[in-house]
């Protein structure tokens, strides 16, 4: 039996320490953890319920570990509930944001098992006890300073961060922000496709008033060129020919209208 590289502490709570001896010595309640330099020193252990004694291990005493059980070698460190509960921890401590503003709590931890380093933290908006509810990857990097119980992060919402894992109501919000934005792109290509469809038809029925203008325009020099080869001597014989014109043109007009 071995143990991974990697852990998330809490996966321990489900586990029970038993020794080399075969005792068991009761499930792990909480970390033994260095906030300065984000490091795991160790495990603690409640062998009983009925006291208050608690069992410290470091990391370096766990051999393997199966789906129920931590196996470890060596002694253990004796100490109680009022004492450990003076050690520092980040473990709840509440998440600040570069405003100053509360956004929730801690709630869970990557560690190295060999090394006991943190790689990152797993916050959370509410009660991290709660089921279901939503965690976010806050890395090292992104906390700017820390305090007992409390630290401050460079961050304005948990939205900025990576989510590890989503609550029904996340995944439900995350879902309508991606419809949202597909309808939004959808409405503006709809909308440029639109505009473009009515500039088309705007130059076409340009182009169409100009060709009729240009074919009116011919037509009337055609009329004048042809006025002006006639062999005409006055004016009285121009003006007989325009009535003959308009007479011609009225009689074609009354062929296709039924009301002349």
């Amino acid at each position: 039996m071995t143990i991974p590289n990697k852990l998330l502490l809490t996966h321990l709570y489900k586990h029970n320490v038993r020794s080399n001896s075969g005792i068991d010595h009761g499930p792990i309640i909480s970390p033994w953890m260095h906030p300065p330099a984000h490091r795991i020193l160790g495990l603690i252990t409640r062998p009983s319920n009925l006291r208050l004694e608690r069992h410290v291990w470091k990391l370096d005493q766990f051999k393997g570990m199966n789906e129920q059980e931590i196996y470890v070698k060596g002694s253990f460190s004796v100490s109680d509930e009022k004492t450990l509960e003076r050690l520092p921890t980040l473990m709840n401590a509440n998440v600040f944001n570069k405003n100053g503003h509360k956004l929730g709590l801690i709630a869970d931890f990557y560690f190295e098992v060999k090394s006991g380093k943190i790689l990152y933290y797993l916050v959370s908006r509410s009660n991290p006890l709660i089921p279901g509810t939503s965690r976010w990857r806050l890395s090292i990097s992104q906390i700017s300073d820390r305090q007992p119980g409390s630290i401050s992060s460079d961050i304005e919402t948990f939205e900025d961060l990576p989510i590890e894992k989503a609550s029904l109501r996340e995944e439900f919000l995350n879902k309508s922000r991606k419809w949202k934005t597909q309808f939004e792109d959808f409405t503006y290509r709809a909308s440029d496709r639109l505009e473009g469809w009515i500039d088309d038809q705007t130059i076409e029925k340009e182009n169409e008033s100009f060709n009729d203008s240009y074919i009116s325009d011919n037509n009337e020099e055609s009329y004048d060129d042809w006025i002006d080869n006639l062999d005409i001597d006055s004016s009285e014989e121009l003006n007989t020919m325009n009535k003959r014109r308009r007479k011609t043109t009225l009689k074609n007009e009354s062929k296709f209208d039924p009301w002349i």
